[in-house]
C-alpha cells in the first residue's frame, strides 16, 4: 500500500510542509531505475541550507520513494537530470484525486509529478502550460502524451451512486488496491443489506485516513499498510518515517526470503485457481445430474407417440417418473421419434460429459493436493540451496514451468493430461514453438484462425481418445467456428508442424495431420 491513493494522501501534506518554499536544486541518477532530487532552502551557493532529499527507486518489479537524510553524490557514473527545474522554488505538492499520484508545483507553474502506477511508475516534467517535457523512463512512451487533467479522477461515491452499481464498490472506489478489497471481502464476508455494507466500508475508509500506518511482513513480504495486517515490524504516525522504515524492510530481503515468498506466492495463487475450477465444475455436475435426463426425454416421447401431431415445436406431456407435466421442446421438421432419437442421441453426450466432468473433478483435487504438498515443503525450507534444488527436482522453476501455466496460456485438465490453450497469435508462436516439445499432440480448428492447442505428452502412454475429443472441442471452441454445428479440428505430434521464415504471427505449415469432428465446448 505505499504506492496507495490514501496513503498518497497523507504523504503529500507532509512532503508540501517540507518542501514548500525551497528550491530544486539538482536531480540526478547514479543508477539505473534510481533518481534522487535535492531541494533546500536559498542559501550560499557552496553550501545547502537544510537539504531535503527524495530518492525515486522506479524499478519494474519494485517502485518507491524513500527520503534519506543525507546523500553523497559520486565524482562518476552520474548523469544530471530535469535540469529545467535548477533554483525554482516549490509552491506546493498535492495528490491528484482518486489517483496514485503526486506533484510537486512550481513557482512558475512548473510541475514534476511521481507517477506511482505500480510497475509503471514514472517522474514526468511538465511545463507551464501542462504539456510533458522530459520523462524519466524512457521505456513508457505512452507517458510522454499523459496530461494533467486526466490524472484528476472524479468519482461520485454516495450511498445512491453504491446502489445504482448493484453493491460493488469496486466502480466507486478503484482506488483501494488489492490488500484492502482483500481486507473489506473479510469483513463483508456474511453482510446482505446494503445500509450494513456501507457502514462497513464507511468505517473502512475512516481507517484509511486515520494517520496511522504499519510496516508489517505479510507471506514474508514487507508490506505498507493503513490497517493491522500480517506479522506487524513497526506502527508509525509519520508517512515519511513509514516509508523509509518499509523500503529498508523490502531491500534488507535476503535472497531465500525473495525466492520463497514469490514461489509461495504463485502457489497459493494455483491452488485458489483450482479450487475455484473445482467449485465451478461441482456445480455444472450438479446441474447436469438434477436436471430431467435426455433419455427420459425421449421415453417420455416414445410413449406419448400417438399424442404428438406433426410439425410440433412445444407440448406438454405427462411425465411418468416424477408423475407430473412436463413442456418438452421439439423439432418441427422431424417426425416425434425422429425427436426422440434425438434425445436418446444427447442422453450418451451427457453421459460422456458427466464422466468428463467427473474424470476433471479427479485430476484437479489431485493436482490442489499436490501443490498444498509443495506449499507445506517449500514454507518449512530455510537454506537457499535446498530451495532451489526443490524447485528444480519437482518441475517448479519460477521462470518457466509456473509461469508457463498460469501466466502464458489457458489452463485445462483433463483426464489426467494437461492441455495448454494459446490466447492470441503472438502467444499462439509462443506455445507451439517454445512451450511444445516435438511429442506433444498439436490440435487446430480447419481452415480457419483460432487458438493453438497442446496436449503434453505423457511418456510411455498414448494419447487417449477422449483426451484429444476434448482438446479438439477447446481448440473448436477457441476458433472461428466456434458457432458451427460440428467443427472439423486438426491434430497431429508437434514435430509435424513447422514455422518457415516470414510466416506471420500464429501461422504454421502441418506436414502431416488427421482430422477429428467436434461440437465447440469451452472450459
Amino acid at each position: 500500500m505505499h504506492q496507495n491513493y490514501y496513503f498518497l494522501k497523507q504523504l503529500a501534506p507532509k512532503l508540501h510542509d517540507e518542501l514548500a518554499g525551497k528550491q530544486f536544486i539538482e536531480a540526478f541518477s547514479q543508477e539505473k531505475d534510481e533518481l534522487i532530487m535535492v531541494f533546500a532552502d536559498q542559501g550560499d551557493e557552496e553550501e545547502l541550507v537544510n537539504p531535503y532529499f527524495i530518492k525515486a527507486t522506479l524499478r519494474s518489479n519494485f517502485s518507491c520513494l524513500s527520503f534519506p537524510d543525507k546523500f553523497d553524490r559520486a565524482r562518476r557514473n552520474s548523469v544530471n537530470l530535469f535540469t529545467q527545474f535548477h533554483e525554482k522554488q516549490v509552491e506546493y505538492v498535492s495528490v491528484f484525486q482518486n489517483e496514485r499520484a503526486i506533484q510537486i508545483s512550481f513557482s512558475d507553474q512548473q510541475k514534476l509529478v511521481f507517477k506511482l502506477f505500480g510497475n509503471r511508475a514514472n517522474l514526468i516534467a511538465f511545463d507551464s502550460n501542462g504539456g510533458v517535457t522530459q520523462i524519466f523512463n524512457n521505456k513508457l512512451p505512452a507517458d510522454k502524451t499523459i496530461t494533467l487533467p486526466s490524472l484528476n479522477r472524479s468519482i461520485d461515491q454516495s450511498f445512491e451512486a453504491y446502489i445504482q452499481n448493484d453493491l460493488r464498490h469496486e466502480a466507486l472506489f478503484p482506488t483501494f488496491g488489492k490488500l484492502v478489497n482483500q481486507h473489506l471481502a473479510v469483513l463483508l464476508k456474511g453482510i446482505d443489506t446494503a445500509e450494513e455494507r456501507w457502514n462497513v466500508i464507511q468505517k473502512l475508509l475512516s481507517e484509511l485516513n486515520a494517520g496511522k500506518f504499519y510496516v508489517a511482513k505479510v507471506e514474508l513480504v514487507p508490506v505498507l499498510a493503513l490497517f493491522e495486517i500480517g506479522e506487524i515490524i513497526g506502527t508509525y504516525t509519520d508517512p515519511v518515517e513509514a516509508l523509509n522504515a518499509f523500503y529498508l524492510a523490502y531491500i534488507r530481503l535476503s535472497g531465500i526470503e525473495k525466492e520463497k515468498a514469490e514461489i509461495l506466492r504463485i502457489l497459493k495463487k494455483r491452488i485458489q485457481q483450482t479450487e475455484n475450477y473445482l467449485e465451478n465444475t461441482f456445480k455444472k455436475l450438479v446441474e447436469l445430474e438434477e436436471a430431467v435426463k435426455n433419455d427420459e426425454i425421449g421415453n417420455i416421447i416414445m410413449a406419448n407417440l400417438h399424442q404428438i401431431p406433426e410439425r410440433t415445436e412445444r407440448i406438454e406431456l405427462y411425465d411418468f417418473y416424477r408423475e407430473q407435466p412436463i413442456m418438452v421442446k421439439l423439432k418441427k421438421d422431424l417426425s416425434a421419434q425422429k425427436n426422440a432419437e434425438g434425445f436418446y442421441r444427447k442422453s450418451k453426450n451427457e453421459k460422456i460429459e458427466i464422466g468428463r466432468l467427473n474424470d476433471s473433478l479427479e485430476a484437479r483435487e489431485a493436482e490442489k493436493a499436490q501443490l498444498q504438498q509443495h506449499l507445506e515443503k517449500i514454507d518449512a525450507i530455510d537454506s537457499l540451496r535446498e530451495l532451489r534444488t526443490y524447485l528444480k527436482n519437482n518441475g517448479l522453476d519460477q521462470s518457466k514451468t509456473v509461469v508457463a501455466v498460469d501466466d502464458l496460456f489457458k489452463k485445462v485438465s483433463f483426464m489426467g493430461y494437461i492441455i495448454l490453450i494459446g490466447r492470441n497469435a503472438k502467444n499462439n508462436d509462443l506455445l507451439t514453438k517454445q512451450y511444445a516439445s516435438k511429442e506433444d499432440l498439436w490440435l487446430h480448428a480447419k481452415d480457419v484462425t483460432g487458438s493453438h492447442v497442446v496436449i503434453k505428452n505423457q511418456s510411455g502412454k498414448k494419447f487417449p481418445a477422449p483426451v484429444i475429443e476434448r482438446a479438439a472441442e477447446l481448440a473448436a471452441f477457441y476458433s472461428k467456428r466456434k458457432n458451427d454445428s460440428l467443427c472439423p479440428v486438426i491434430y497431429t505430434p508437434k514435430k509435424f508442424v513447422r514455422k518457415p521464415k516470414g510466416l506471420p504471427e500464429g501461422a504454421v505449415m502441418v506436414d502431416k495431420e488427421d482430422v477429428v469432428m467436434v461440437v465447440a465446448k469451452g472450459e
